[in-house]
C-alpha cells in the first residue's frame, strides 16, 4: 500500500497554458488561412460571422502578437521557473484548408523555432493539437466533423506534427475541452445547426466521429512516439445540487454525466450504458462505421487534463446551460463571484480531483485554472493584483490537499500567464496574465508588456514546488 504523499512530486510540472489563436494573431499571413477563431467578432457566447468582414474588428487577428513577440513572452515564464508551457498548434497554420496532402513549410517552421524556445528555457511543451481551430474551409465545404472525411484529415494532420515535433513533445491532448461540443458546438467543433435538424442527434454523431479521431490519433502517436503521453481534454469545472431535495441532487448527477460521457468514452473506451437512455429520450440514432467501437476500446487516454475555473448549483427543472467556462445555473450564496459570474471555490478544486480519480484512477492533469478579472496601471506604474495572488494561492492549496487525499496529479497550469483574448466574450479586459499587456476591447494599445505583483507569487510557489504554501494562506486570513 502506498504511503500518505504530503508534498507536491519532485517532477510536478508547473507552468502556465494559453491557446494560439487567443495570442498569436498573425490570423492570414505566411501561408495561414482562416480558422473557427478567425469569425467570432465577439467571443464564442456571441454569433460568429460565417464570412470574415473587411475592415471589423476581430480580435484573434493580432491578438496579443504572441507570433512575433513569444521569445519575450518566454522569457517571462522562464523568469517565473516554468516547467512546462501548454500552447496550441493551429491546425490552419499547418494545412490552410484542412484537406491538403502537403503542410505548409512555413507554419511548421513556426512551431519547430517556438518549440525549441520553449525548451532552450527549461520548460516541457504541452501541446493541444486542437483547440477550436478547426480550418474554416472543413467547416464550409464539409460542414465540419459532421462528415467521417475530417477523421482522416485529422489524423494526417496529427501524423505530420508528430513526426515533425515527437522527438522534443511529450505531452499532447487532441481536442480542447471536447465536452464543450454540449455547450457551444460552434466553437468547440464547428457545428452551425440547420434548421428542423435534431440538434442532439447532430452532437453526438459529429462527437462519436471526434472520439474516433482521438483513438486514431492515439494509435498513429504510439507507432511514432516511443515516450510520448496523449491525453483527453475535458471542460470539468463542478455543479453542485442547490438542495438536498432528492430531484436536485439526481438532476445534478445527469447534468454532471452528460460532461463526463466524453471522458468515459475516452478513458474507460465504450460508451456508457447510461447513453442509451438518453438518446431514446431524444430520438437520437448514432450511427457507428465497422471497426469504430474496437478503436475506441484500444486507444486509450493516458491521463485526463482539465479545465477548472468555478463552481455553480442546479435547480431541478432547470435548463443545462453553460459556456467556456462550465455549466452556468443558480448562484452559490457561501462564494464569492467575479464580475463575469463566475463562483470562485478552491475547495471545489479538491472535489473535482477526487471526483475525477475516484471515477478514472489515471493521472490528472489540471491544465486550466485561472482568475479572469480587471486590472488598472497604478500610478507607480505597476499592477497590484492582489486578488490573482489570493485565488492561485487557495487553488494550489486545494490541489495539495488532494494530493494528500491519494490523487496522482501531473501538474498545474495556469490559464493565461499573459493577458489574451478572452475566448468566451472577445475581451482582452478579462485579464488571467501574471503580465500585463497593453490593449484595450477595441485593439488599441502598444502591446508593451508589465509585469503584475502576482508573477512573484507564483514564481515563489514553484520556486518552493508549493512547500511555502500554508505560509501563504495563514497570511491570507
Amino acid at each position: 500500500m502506498e504511503k500518505l504523499k504530503t508534498e507536491f512530486p519532485k517532477d510536478f510540472l508547473w507552468g502556465g497554458a494559453v491557446a494560439a489563436n487567443q495570442v498569436e494573431g498573425a490570423w492570414n499571413i505566411e501561408g495561414k488561412k482562416a480558422d473557427l477563431s478567425d469569425i467570432f467578432p465577439n467571443g464564442a457566447h456571441m454569433p460568429a460571422d460565417r464570412e470574415i468582414i473587411p475592415g471589423k474588428y476581430y480580435p484573434n487577428h493580432e491578438a496579443i502578437d504572441f507570433y512575433h513577440r513569444y521569445e519575450e513572452d518566454l522569457d517571462y515564464f522562464q523568469e517565473m521557473g516554468f516547467k512546462c508551457f501548454r500552447t496550441s498548434i493551429n491546425w490552419s497554420r499547418i494545412f490552410p484548408e484542412g484537406d491538403e496532402t502537403e503542410p505548409n513549410e512555413a507554419g511548421l517552421k513556426f512551431y519547430d523555432d517556438l518549440i525549441n524556445a520553449i525548451i532552450a528555457r527549461g520548460m516541457a511543451p504541452v501541446i493541444t493539437i486542437s483547440h477550436y481551430e478547426t480550418p474554416l474551409n472543413l467547416v464550409d465545404k464539409y460542414g465540419s466533423w459532421r462528415d467521417r472525411k475530417l477523421i482522416d484529415y485529422f489524423v494526417h494532420f496529427c501524423e505530420t506534427i508528430f513526426k515533425r515535433y515527437g522527438d522534443r513533445v511529450k505531452y499532447w491532448m487532441t481536442f480542447n475541452e471536447i465536452n464543450n461540443m454540449r455547450r457551444m458546438p460552434a466553437t468547440a467543433g464547428g457545428i452551425f445547426f440547420e434548421e428542423g435538424e435534431n440538434e442532439l442527434e447532430v452532437m453526438y454523431q459529429t462527437t462519436h466521429h471526434m472520439f474516433v479521431a482521438h483513438s486514431l490519433a492515439i494509435k498513429v502517436g504510439r507507432e511514432l512516439m516511443l515516450h510520448a503521453k496523449i491525453g483527453c481534454m475535458m471542460s470539468l469545472s463542478n455543479v453542485y445540487p442547490n438542495t438536498c431535495n432528492p430531484n436536485d441532487v439526481f438532476e445534478t448527477l445527469e447534468l454532471r454525466r452528460a460532461s463526463l460521457f466524453y471522458s468515459d468514452v475516452m478513458i474507460r473506451g465504450k460508451y456508457p450504458s447510461y447513453i442509451n437512455r438518453i438518446w431514446e429520450k431524444a430520438d437520437v440514432q448514432v450511427k457507428f462505421e465497422p471497426g469504430d467501437e474496437e478503436i475506441i476500446s484500444t486507444y486509450l487516454s493516458d491521463y485526463l487534463g482539465f479545465s477548472y475555473y468555478r463552481t455553480t448549483t442546479h435547480v431541478y427543472g432547470e435548463p443545462f446551460a453553460g459556456h467556456t467556462g462550465g455549466d452556468q445555473g443558480t448562484p452559490n450564496p457561501y462564494i464569492g463571484t467575479t464580475p463575469w459570474g463566475w463562483q470562485v471555490d478552491p475547495v471545489g478544486f479538491r472535489y473535482t480531483f477526487n471526483e475525477l480519480y475516484d471515477r478514472y484512477q489515471i493521472p490528472l492533469f489540471c491544465v486550466e485554472n485561472g482568475l479572469g478579472q480587471f486590472d488598472e496601471v497604478a500610478k507607480d506604474g505597476k499592477i497590484h493584483d492582489d486578488y490573482r495572488s489570493s485565488y492561485l494561492i487557495q487553488h494550489v492549496a486545494a490541489m495539495k490537499e488532494a494530493i494528500k487525499d491519494g490523487v496522482d496529479i501531473m501538474g498545474y497550469t495556469w490559464w493565461g500567464p499573459i493577458d489574451l483574448v478572452s475566448v468566451g466574450t472577445g475581451e482582452i479586459s478579462k485579464r488571467y496574465g501574471f503580465v500585463y499587456v497593453d490593449k484595450d476591447n477595441e485593439g488599441n494599445g502598444t502591446l508593451k508588456r508589465i509585469k503584475k505583483d502576482s508573477l512573484a507569487t507564483y514564481k515563489n510557489i514553484i520556486a518552493t514546488n508549493g512547500t511555502t504554501i500554508d505560509e501563504l494562506v495563514a497570511k491570507l486570513a
